[in-house]
């Protein structure tokens, strides 16, 4: 998010008040995310089962070495004229251990005015403490800073620079089942609403997700991400979402080294967020930028 730990988690809808922008919050999530299927040093890319981002949960798997990935989400509630779209580009620091990566959100308010805009940058910074290659266990924890880039007086930023720490950890299970655990935390001091009112913003998000490998082309999803969100020390500001997301991803590869992955969700509220029903469209582009000669 979540991705959305958005909407990712977040999804286009309604926004409140003194409330973390779910946009925001799902594009830093979604923007740290990375491929299981890291090609190996020196050789073309193999035909390896769809190991890429995950929709609303993120996946613990740095980009390889000499791999850099693009990836556009756009997510719309039902019934609602406001939309989220994210673009994040991630990129290996040498070696699959470091990755740097930022999100640049856009996003349309739904309301009277229907504002249109850019949101709050996120730039990222994950290390991959555990797996490499061949490890059935990742873990990867990401720290992420986010700008005030998007203007909080036309609800469509903060206001003021927070950070996210995400801790996700992915295990690879029998039966052709991947899956992914989250927890993770944002703090925004001195975030700014739309009528100008400030007040320390903090969240609370938990994410579960279980992928299928129905193919090596195909996977079924099912991700469910938990968001608490609450303004200064009034428990009247607290918010909380939980959103269940059904979804599917397919591959393309090409003999360049190029790899397309589309995919479709269709998240749906649960508990307190029920009735909140969307559509996520995901589109990740993925192929090598730097070419190395035969390692010993």
């Amino acid at each position: 998010m979540i991705l959305h730990m958005a909407s990712s988690s977040g999804l286009a809808g309604p926004r409140h008040a003194q409330r973390l922008p779910m946009s925001t919050i799902v594009a830093a999530c979604l923007a740290a995310a990375s491929p299981l299927g890291a090609q190996q040093q020196g050789s073309a890319p193999k035909a390896l089962p769809i190991q890429d981002n995950s929709f609303l949960v993120e996946e613990a798997y740095n980009q390889g070495r000499g791999i850099v990935q693009h990836v556009s989400t756009f997510s719309r509630a039902t019934g609602s004229g406001g939309w989220d779209y994210t673009f994040t580009q991630e990129w290996p620091v040498r070696s699959q251990r470091h990755q740097l990566s930022y999100t640049v959100p856009l996003s349309r308010v739904d309301g009277a005015t229907r504002e249109t805009g850019l949101g709050d940058i996120a730039l990222h910074y994950r290390y991959q403490a555990g797996r490499m290659e061949g490890v059935p266990t990742a873990f990867a924890p990401r720290l992420s800073l986010l700008l005030p880039t998007g203007a909080s007086h036309r609800s469509l930023g903060t206001g003021s620079a927070g950070v996210q720490v995400n801790l996700p950890l992915s295990v690879e299970l029998p039966a052709s089942l991947v899956v992914h655990s989250n927890i993770g935390a944002t703090v925004i001091p001195r975030a700014a609403d739309a009528l100008g009112n400030r007040a320390n913003v903090r969240s609370l998000s938990l994410g579960q997700s279980v992928i299928w490998l129905v193919h090596s082309k195909v996977n079924l999803m099912l991700e469910g991400a938990w968001t608490r969100t609450e303004a200064g020390s009034d428990p009247s500001t607290r918010a909380t979402e939980f959103l269940l997301s059904p979804g599917i991803r397919g591959a393309i590869d090409f003999p360049s080294g190029l790899q397309v992955v589309p995919g479709v969700a269709f998240p749906i509220g649960v508990g307190s967020s029920r009735g909140e029903r969307s559509v996520f469209l995901y589109l990740s582009l993925e192929h090598p930028f730097k070419t190395y000669g035969a390692q010993p």
